[in-house]
C-alpha cells in the first residue's frame, strides 16, 4: 500500500507554493495525498515566521501531534519552511517525536528525509545555497491536485536583499536569486498545456527579478531578463489568459513595468503593493526606502497606465515609535491612493531584525485600537469600490462552490475580487472555467454576479448570497 501524506501550510503564497512543490515531489515517489492528517502516514508542516503568532501555533500543534504519532506506529512527522530555516536543530531537540526538519532551500531533499526517518534516522537540513538547483523540480505528477483549478503559481525568484527593519525574510529565505527565464517559460508552457489559464509569478520582491544581472550586463550569460521583459514573454504563451505577480516592492517599478500594465493584454489590472506605513518617519525607521509621496506618485502612474487597475496593500500599525499623527498619515495615504483592500497587522517583533530592540514600543491596546480603525476604513473603501462595480460585467475564473451558500459558485475576476454567483442553467461551470458575469450586487467582502443578465429564479439566490455574506465580520484581506 502506498504511503499516504498530508501537507499543512501556514503563511504566504510562497509557502503555499512550496507545499505544492513538496506534494508533487512525494507524488513522484509513489506516495498518495490524504485529505487530512488523520488519514496520513506522513505529515509535513510548512511554517511561517513573519509573525510570532504563527510560530506559537506551530509549537502548539507539534505538542498535540505526540498523540497523532502514538496512534499509528511508523508515522513520520516533518517540519519545513521559515521557522525551520530560522530554528533548525532547536526544533528537533525540543520535540523528540519530530522526525525531520528542512529549510526553505531544501525542498528537494524531503523524499530522502522521509526515507531516512522511516529507517529511524532523525535529521535537520537547513543549508543555505546559491545553487539554481532549487528551481529544478519535476513537472506536475498526474496525481497532483493543486486545489485551485485553472490557476498555478510559478516561482521566478527567491530571497530578499532589502533588509527592512521589521522583516525576518532575509534570514529565512536568504539573499535574492533569480531563476533563468527559459525554465520559467518552459514551466508556464507546460502548465498552459495542462489547462492552467491563470499564472501568478512569485518572489519575495518579485519585481526585483533579474535586477542584479541587468545592472551588471550579464543577463545573456545567466539567462535572466528584466522583469517587464519576462512578463512580455509570458504574455505571448498560447493558453495563458491571465498573468499576475506578487509581492512587488515599490522601489522596483520602472517605466517598462508600468507600461506593461497598459500594453500587455493578459496582465491583470491588480497590483498588491505593500505600503506598510503612510508616515515618512515610520517608513524611514522601517528602512522601506520610499516616502509616502513616492508611493502616491507610483499609485497615480499605475492608475494612469490602466484606469481600471485595483491596488491592494500590506499595512502595519503599532510599529515602535508610531504616534497618533503617524497613524493618521497612514489613513490619509490609504484614502489618497484608493486602496481597495489590505492585509492589516499589528507589529510583531521578530528575532534578529533591526527593529527588535527599538525603543518606544506602542501599547498593545493602542495598537489594537488603531488596527480596528484602519480595518474599518479599508472595509468602507472596499464596499464603496464593490458598489461602484454593480451594473457592470466581468470575467470570472470559477474556483468551486461558494463557502457562503449551498448551490452557489465562487471565483475571482481580473481585479482579484471574489465573485459569488448562481450556477448557470447550462451547468457548464466546472472549476477552472472562465465565465462572463454581470455584477448585480455588492457586499464588503464580495461581488454578487449572475452568469447571464436576466431576471427570474436567480434573483432569490442573489438575495440569499447577499444576506449570507453580510454578517461576516473579519479583517479586510486582499
Amino acid at each position: 500500500m502506498a504511503l499516504r501524506f498530508h501537507v499543512h501550510t501556514y503563511g504566504c503564497q510562497m509557502n503555499v507554493h512550496d507545499s505544492q512543490k513538496v506534494a508533487n515531489l512525494l507524488h513522484h515517489e509513489g506516495m498518495e495525498q490524504a485529505d487530512d492528517a488523520g488519514d496520513a502516514d506522513l505529515l509535513v508542516i510548512n511554517t511561517c515566521s513573519i509573525r510570532e503568532k504563527a510560530e506559537h501555533r506551530l509549537y502548539s500543534d507539534l505538542g498535540r501531534l505526540r498523540e497523532w504519532k502514538r496512534e499509528r506506529p511508523g508515522r513520520v512527522l516533518g517540519v519545513g519552511g521559515c521557522v525551520a530555516q530560522q530554528e533548525g536543530d532547536a526544533v528537533l531537540r525540543r520535540f523528540p517525536h519530530l522526525d525531520f526538519v528542512f529549510g526553505t532551500h531544501n525542498l528537494r531533499l524531503v523524499p530522502a528525509l522521509v526515507a531516512a526517518a522511516r529507517d529511524g534516522t532523525r535529521a535537520t537540513r537547513v543549508d543555505e545555497t546559491r545553487s539554481l538547483d532549487r528551481f529544478d523540480l519535476p513537472e506536475r505528477h498526474p496525481g497532483f491536485e493543486s486545489g485551485s483549478p485553472g490557476r498555478a503559481f510559478v516561482t521566478v525568484m527567491e530571497g530578499c536583499d532589502m533588509f527592512c527593519s521589521f522583516c525576518i525574510v532575509p534570514r529565512t529565505r536568504g539573499r535574492e536569486i533569480s531563476r533563468p527565464a527559459n525554465g520559467i517559460l518552459d514551466e508556464a508552457r507546460a502548465l498552459a498545456d495542462a489547462g492552467v489559464v491563470e499564472l501568478t509569478l512569485l518572489g519575495q520582491t518579485v519585481n526585483a527579478y533579474g535586477r542584479h544581472d541587468v545592472r551588471r550586463g550579464r543577463t545573456e550569460t545567466v539567462g535572466t531578463l528584466a522583469f517587464a521583459e519576462l512578463l512580455t514573454a509570458l504574455d505571448a504563451i498560447p493558453g495563458v489568459s491571465r498573468l499576475r505577480y506578487t509581492s512587488p516592492h515599490p522601489i522596483f517599478f520602472d517605466e517598462a513595468l508600468i507600461r506593461a500594465h497598459a500594453e500587455l493584454e493578459r496582465l491583470c489590472p491588480h497590483v498588491h503593493l505593500p505600503l506598510q506605513s503612510g508616515s515618512d518617519r515610520v517608513l524611514e525607521r522601517m528602512r522601506r526606502r520610499y516616502t509616502a509621496d513616492d508611493f502616491r506618485r507610483l499609485a497615480d502612474r499605475l492608475h494612469a497606465a490602466r484606469p481600471d487597475l485595483v491596488l491592494t496593500s500590506d499595512l502595519i500599525v503599532g510599529f515602535p515609535g508610531e504616534t497618533e499623527a503617524d497613524f493618521e498619515h497612514t489613513l490619509a495615504v490609504v484614502r489618497d491612493v484608493d486602496l481597495v483592500d489590505a492585509y492589516t497587522f499589528k507589529y510583531s517583533p521578530r528575532p534578529g531584525t533591526a527593529a527588535e530592540d527599538l525603543p518606544d514600543s506602542v501599547a498593545p491596546e493602542v495598537a489594537q485600537e488603531r488596527l480596528e480603525r484602519l480595518q474599518s476604513q479599508v472595509r468602507d473603501q472596499t464596499l464603496a469600490y464593490h458598489r461602484g462595480r454593480v451594473g457592470g460585467t466581468t470575467e470570472v475564473l470559477l474556483l468551486g462552490a461558494s463557502r457562503r451558500d449551498t448551490g452557489a459558485l465562487s471565483g475571482r475576476d481580473p481585479q482579484h475580487r471574489v465573485v459569488n454567483l448562481a450556477a448557470p442553467p447550462s451547468g457548464d461551470a466546472a472549476p477552472g472555467t472562465l465565465l462572463p458575469v454581470e455584477i448585480v450586487d455588492a457586499t464588503p467582502h464580495s461581488l454578487i454576479g449572475l452568469a447571464r443578465p436576466s431576471a427570474g429564479p436567480e434573483d432569490s439566490l442573489r438575495d440569499g448570497l447577499r444576506l449570507a455574506d453580510e454578517p461576516r465580520r473579519m479583517p479586510a484581506v486582499a
